[in-house]
């Protein structure tokens, strides 16, 4: 039977806890990673709604983009909604998993997701990128044992670059060395005397995250006790990630129009347009899932005609009207265009890992606004 920590595995594989922005409360929100999964459901929000479907639909792992805790509960005061819903989680052994900034950033996640939605070409993340740090390992061993340490580094995930795994380079040289006492001496070599090794020298590179399981995996394999090593951080090899996409439409529309399609694709209602001018023709597009009306500048600055995000606020919505970028803000909840394409991610991973699971999207709308 799977549990969840073997589904979070699969799943940080795809969006690494490290790719979410610094304090946000990613990874498990409450429950057990050991709990056995027969079905889960993928959500948006974690609120009180969608955990009574959880319950009406007898799931034991909820998946959700946002966190269902930004911050502790101080006092755990059951009066409140939102605290009896944890308590529901909990009486109901119902484990709750969060992935928000890390699905944002990563490649092929939340903001594709978007883009895609307007078939945006060539598209870049929107603020600066950043790469994952990376290390190269280069281990001395034993010509007799190379073979072996080879596996186990690949076995603890070093070598893996781009399409390509169980990377790795060796180089074969003579090692020298004088035993200073019999009992550390080499193959019964007298001390005092000159010994001379043929040994092979193996590379690897891997990311920082497994730094540790890397290192372990060459001690408990190494024949020595005390041999050499070294351990280099390098540079143009990790992923680059980023938040927020910019690209080009397929043929420009107008800012109206633009706007018009945002509310066919999303199924709402109605959206809020910044622009001088509605009927200004726009191509270049800049988005950004969520309330990222702050980074407008990162919008500018990649020479964006419109701006698509949600939570605008009045003085910011000013200062984008200044500026002479048009932008539309479609609101928080155009992220639950996540619930279908992690629902399709999830049932790929577990048809491929043989999981049998049920998956289940949830059918709430959680955004919390009425057009009237």
């Amino acid at each position: 039977m799977v549990k969840v920590k073997d589904i979070v595995s699969r799943f940080e594989e795809f969006a690494p806890k490290w790719m979410a922005e610094d304090g946000d409360p990613v990874g498990l929100q409450l429950g057990d990673l050991n709990q056995e999964v027969h079905k889960m459901m993928v959500t948006l929000d974690v609120r009180p709604e969608t955990v009574q479907e959880a319950i009406d639909q007898h799931v034991d792992f909820i998946f959700a983009h946002h966190p269902a805790m930004f911050r502790p509960v101080q006092p755990f005061d059951l009066s409140i909604p939102q605290n009896q819903m944890y308590a529901e989680l909990i009486k109901h052994n119902i484990t709750v998993y969060g992935a928000h900034t890390n699905l944002d950033n990563a490649n092929g996640g939340m903001n594709d997701w978007l883009a895609g939605l307007f078939d945006l070409q060539d598209t870049i993340p929107m603020m600066p990128t950043r790469e994952e740090k990376m290390y190269k390992l280069a281990v001395f061993t034993q010509s007799n044992t190379a073979d072996s340490m080879r596996h186990a580094l690949n076995a603890a995930g070093a070598g893996n670059l781009a399409n390509y795994r169980d990377c790795s380079y060796s180089l074969t040289g003579t090692s020298r060395f004088i035993p200073r006492d019999d009992e550390h001496s080499y193959s019964g070599d007298d001390k005092d005397e000159m010994v001379e090794v043929v040994q092979e020298k193996i590379e690897v590179f891997f990311p920082a995250r497994i730094k540790a399981q890397v290192l372990k995996a060459m001690k408990d394999n190494h024949p020595q006790e005390d041999f050499m090593y070294d351990l280099n951080e390098v540079n143009g090899l990790g992923q680059e990630y980023g938040m927020g996409r910019v690209g080009n439409l397929p043929e420009p529309m107008t800012v109206k129009e633009f706007a018009l399609k945002c509310e066919e694709v999303f199924d709402i209602p109605g959206v809020r347009v910044i622009s001088k001018d509605i009927d200004q023709k726009v191509q270049r597009i800049a988005l950004l899932g969520g309330s990222g009306a702050r980074f407008y500048p990162q919008a500018l600055s990649k020479n964006a005609d419109l701006y698509l995000t949600g939570d605008v606020s009045y003085h910011v919505g000013h200062d984008i009207l200044a500026s002479g970028m048009s932008a539309v803000d479609a609101g928080h909840y155009i992220e639950s265009e996540c619930k279908p394409h992690l629902t399709k991610l999830f049932q790929k991973w577990s048809q491929e890992n043989d999981w049998q699971i049920d998956i289940y999207q949830s059918k709430l709308n959680t955004n919390p606004y009425q057009f009237m």
